[in-house]
């Protein structure tokens, strides 16, 4: 018997490997890990092409309950779906050990990730450095340690690739007062305001690391049809308003090859991209 973790790509339903949907077929329950990240569709789509049930598999699942998805591994197939590739996130490794550790033959099947896809932009993938996450800030709680990964890598000349925060399935903190159990609504971060808390640890740490001048590129949904990218300065894809749904990403430029910039001019920051928000999707 196994546990298949099986990534999905960045699109829909129809990335999926072939391989990926011969396992998933093949077995007996289906969990969709769903906190990392999100597929541009529904769940009812994927159970419709996969032709099995999916299991939504929530934060509290996979990191206080993911015995429920490995340990019946040991009797039966079981399907563990990531989005992208399965081993881009550190939660998902965690989960493959402690089932190899009970005797589980894990058996994982990779697919495209937002870590390769960035390359869509046409920065090259070997001039990244460390990739960091930045965490949407509450309140007064505003970490900055993504900020040394970035000095890291601007002082080698090397790009950064962020990765913004999202809140799935958060408990409401005045529901719980009341003794009730309620979950906030799904949050994502923009590029806006990835760039403005990068400015606001910028103007603490004042150690010219990240400055509104520094060229950037946006990028939203890649590997979707609509995906989005637009390349310009901190200041000016601060001010984009047409980056359009979830999921978006940013990335702080190092050195710049010339072939680079070449591709890179293909989307610069053009008056199309201040149009003004009713004219588009809300987010």
């Amino acid at each position: 018997m196994v546990l298949y973790v099986v990534g999905l790509g960045l699109g829909d339903e129809k990335d999926i490997t072939v391989r990926g949907l011969e396992a998933v077929k093949s077995c007996k329950k289906v969990f969709l890990e769903y906190y990392t990240s999100i597929l541009g569709i529904d769940n009812a789509r994927l159970e419709k092409f996969y032709g099995v049930p999916v299991i939504l598999a929530d934060r509290n699942m996979v990191e206080s309950e993911a015995e429920r998805i490995y340990e019946e591994s040991l009797l039966e197939n079981i399907a563990f779906l990531v989005v992208g590739d399965p081993l881009c996130a550190t939660t998902h490794t965690d989960i493959i050990l402690r089932a190899k550790k009970l005797g589980v033959h894990v058996e994982v099947i990779h697919n495209a990730s937002v870590m390769g896809a960035v390359a869509s932009c046409g920065l090259q993938l070997y001039q990244f450095g460390y990739t960091v996450s930045i965490p949407l800030f509450e309140g007064d709680w505003q970490p900055d340690s993504f900020y040394d990964r970035i000095k890291y890598n601007s002082g080698g000349g090397m790009h950064t690739l962020c990765l913004l925060d999202i809140k799935m399935k958060e408990p409401d903190p005045e529901a719980m007062c009341k003794g009730k159990m309620k979950f906030l609504p799904p949050r994502f971060m923009t590029v806006a305001v990835a760039i403005e808390q990068l400015l606001i640890v910028e103007d603490k740490r004042k150690e010219h690391v990240c400055s509104k001048e520094n060229m950037a590129v946006a990028l939203a949904r890649l590997g979707q049809p609509d995906q989005k990218i637009v390349y310009g300065s901190l200041e000016q894809l601060m001010s984009v308003t047409t980056m359009g749904p979830p999921l978006h990403s940013l990335i702080l430029c190092g050195d710049i090859h010339p072939l680079e910039q070449e591709a890179l001019e293909y989307y610069r920051v053009c008056q199309e991209d201040y149009m003004i928000m009713e004219e588009k999707i809300d987010l």
